[in-house]
C-alpha cells in the first residue's frame, strides 16, 4: 500500500529547532536526531496503521533514541506530519498546537 508523504511547513521549525539544540550540546549530534527524524518518517509511509492513535485522528511514532515524537494524521492514502515534539511537552500543549496546526 504505497501513501503519500507531506509535512506541514511548522514541522520544519520544530526539526530546526530541535536540532539546534542538539548540535549545541554535540556536534554532530543534531545531524543524528533529523537522520533519525526521516527515518521515523519513512516507516511511517510504509505501515502508518502500525502507530497508535493518541489524539482524535492523530496518531504517534515514537523516534528511536531521541525523546521525540511525530505527530501525524492519514487522510485515504496521504499521510500528514503535524509535528516534531519533545515527549517531555505537557500533551495539552502538544494538543494546542495540533489544533492551531489543524485548522
Amino acid at each position: 500500500m504505497g501513501y503519500s508523504l507531506s509535512f506541514l511547513p511548522e514541522v520544519e521549525e520544530d526539526a530546526i529547532g530541535a536540532y539546534l539544540w542538539y548540535e549545541e550540546k554535540s556536534q554532530g549530534l543534531g545531524e543524528d536526531l533529523l537522520r533519525i527524524f526521516y527515518a521515523g518518517a519513512a516507516e511511517i509511509a510504509r505501515t502508518p496503521n502500525l502507530y497508535p492513535r493518541v489524539y482524535k485522528n492523530f496518531h504517534r511514532k515514537l523516534l528511536k533514541r531521541f525523546p521525540y515524537a511525530v505527530y501525524f494524521f492519514v487522510e485515504r492514502k496521504t499521510i500528514i506530519v503535524y509535528g516534531l515534539f519533545h515527549c517531555a511537552r505537557n500533551p495539552y500543549l502538544i494538543q494546542e498546537k495540533i489544533n492551531n496546526r489543524h485548522s
